[in-house]
This record gives structure tokens, sequence and C-alpha cells, in this order.
């Protein structure tokens, strides 16, 4: 069973709606055997987002924008992106054989997912201008043009899609963890993560989390509550200084009772290679963000005993080779072909 057929009952489907599936969703939830004991919370977990076949959360709310572009017998989609987005579209357009075009901001976007949208077969369109301004013109073409479909979380299908994720996790744990910590870019998993869980609990009476989203110190236009018209980070895919779901994600703020925070590049690093090292998890910078915000909580001496709490990790680590080549050390030690050599190296 598919995610769209598992979940169709939550789900905008109908009879003439193609369900197709490339296997996105059901990704691991995996127990903190490490992290947890220098947090000190009853149970923390990790969402392996980066296991959906493009590599990021963004496949989920794929499968269902492009289940609903065909339904509409529309022949293209059209996407602007920091890359996750582009290299899920692209991918979907491939599979289904969809004309895919991208825009994306010339020079900033990671080079793993630009890789990918190439690969797939997309147009690739670069704009000498930011995230936001792609935005506007991709929305601005598709409102023009019947036949093109935007498919950026302005879609409100991606939001449906997206929210499987509450589902999962709740599937998973038998109720709703705590608090739920996640990377806010384009603020559209923030906003269908808490649609997911308010739905679940309308049916099962699952409970609520509090949301609790972080966003990069010079990309933060939610916490400083305005605009950043040249955003700035490591974490290239929440380097967004207008985000589309900006009120929906205020109102999910809200109405958890929950938070948002701004975290240092450099601290966004540290935790990269903190949930390498300590958890076995290769992460992109903006799903690291997560973890980097659990400890930034920490040293302000926020309350976690007796709490469960999920943290997203939205993207793989392969996403953005160049973060890995940059910032992390790289030991090799060069032996002769030898039982002595290779003895005495390992210290046996």
């Amino acid at each position: 069973m598919n995610l769209i057929e598992k979940y169709k009952n939550f789900l905008p489907v109908n009879s003439k709606t193609p369900i197709v599936s490339m296997g996105e969703g059901f990704t691991p939830l995996v127990k903190s055997r490490n992290i947890i004991n220098e947090i000190g919370c009853k149970e923390l977990y990790c969402k392996l987002e980066g296991c959906n076949p493009s590599g990021s959360f963004k496949d989920r709310g794929m499968v269902m924008a492009v289940s609903k572009a065909l339904e509409k017998k529309v022949t293209k989609i059209i996407c602007a992106s920091t890359g996750n987005t582009s290299a899920s579209a692209a991918a979907y357009g491939a599979y289904l054989g969809i004309d895919t075009s991208v825009l994306i901001p010339e020079g900033k976007i990671a080079l793993g997912k630009l890789s990918q949208a190439v690969a797939y077969g997309a147009k690739i369109i670069s704009i000498n201008g930011n995230f936001d301004e792609a935005l506007n013109l991709v929305k601005e073409i598709s409102e023009k043009n019947n036949n093109i479909e935007l498919v950026n979380s302005l879609n409100p299908n991606r939001i449906h899609g997206q929210k499987t994720g509450a589902f999962e996790i709740i599937d998973e744990l038998g109720e709703s963890p705590d608090e739920m910590f996640l990377p806010v870019g384009n603020a559209g998993n923030i906003t269908a993560y808490w649609s997911g869980y308010k739905m679940y609990n309308d049916h099962k009476n699952t409970s609520l989390p509090k949301m609790v989203g972080f966003q990069a110190k010079n990309s933060a236009p939610i916490v400083e509550k305005k605009q950043v018209q040249n955003p700035q980070t490591i974490a290239t895919a929440i380097r967004i200084g207008n985000p589309a779901s900006w009120t929906q994600a205020n109102l999910a703020l809200e109405e958890s009772n929950g938070s948002i925070h701004a975290i240092e590049d450099d601290k966004i690093i540290e935790a990269y290679k903190l949930i390498a090292s300590m958890e076995g998890i290769f992460v992109e910078p903006a799903s690291s963000i997560s973890i980097a915000g659990l400890y930034h909580l920490k040293e302000q001496n926020y309350d976690f005993s007796d709490k469960i709490i999920v943290c997203i990790l939205t993207g793989s680590g392969l996403k953005d080779p160049e973060v890995a080549n940059n910032y992390l050390e790289f030991h090799q030690h060069k032996i002769e072909p030898t039982i002595k050599d290779l003895t005495q190296i390992l210290d046996l």
C-alpha cells in the first residue's frame, strides 16, 4: 500500500484522482541513543525524511501535487526552488512524463540538488535574483496559463501530502509527541505537520504537540517579524526571506503554544557534525538546525524533562556534498599492504 492509498481518507482524493507513487513516505523514526543523554528529555526521535525517493521531505507533498495535476490533465509543472523542491518535481516529472521547469536563484543552490534536477531532465532556469523573486515569477506564469501547474507549497495539495508525516509519527508512537522540532524555510512543512496533527486529533483523539521551529540567523523573517531582503545562511534549503506560508506558520505556532528561534550558522554546522558522529545520521545543514535547536534551548535552561520530542530531519546529507568537503575533517591513514602496518594503525 502506497502513501496516498494508506491515508486517502485524510487527503483530497476522489475516484478521478490517479494514485501514483515512487515509494515516498514511511520514513524511519529513529530513537536517539546518545544525544538524548546530553539533552535530558524522556524520549528523542529523529524522523529521517532524507529516505524519501529524491532525498527530502518534499516528495510527500509532490506526489499529491502531481496526482492532482494529472487529474486536471495538466501537462506541465513548474516551481521555484533553493534545491529540494526542484529535485522532487523533476523526479516525479520524469517518472510520470510531465514536462518540468524549475527556476533557481543563480549560484545559491547546493550542487547535489542541482545535479538531481539536471539528471532527471528538468528545464533549469536560473535568475539573477533570490528565491522569493523566483517564486513570484512562477506564481504569475502559472496563474496566467491553465496548462502549467505550480508545485511549490503555495499549492495546497503539497501541504496535504506533507501532513502525512504527522500521521506516520502518531501511528508509530501511538500518540502525538509532546513537542516537534523542525526547520522553517518557506514554512510549508510546519503548516502541514500542524494540519496533520489537528486532523488526526479530531478523528482519533491523539493529542497535539507544541510546534517548535528554527530559522537560520540571517534568514529569519518569522523570528524577526519582517522580510529579509538578502537572506544568507549555509543552510541553503531554508535561505528564504519571505516565506510563502508565513501566515499559516504563525497560526501553527500560536495554536500549539509553540515558539520559533534563530540559530547561528556555526551552531548549525556543529549540529551537522554531531548528528552524524553521535547518531550515525548524515543530513544536510538545514536538517541539522532541528538538533542545533535542542542544544540552543538546553543552553537557555529549557525544561526537557518528561518530554517526548521528535526532530524532523528534512533532507539527506548527500544533498550538499560541498558542506561536507568544506567543514568535515578528513583523516586518511596511509599504510603499506602488510598485516604489520594494519595491526599498528589499529592499535592491536
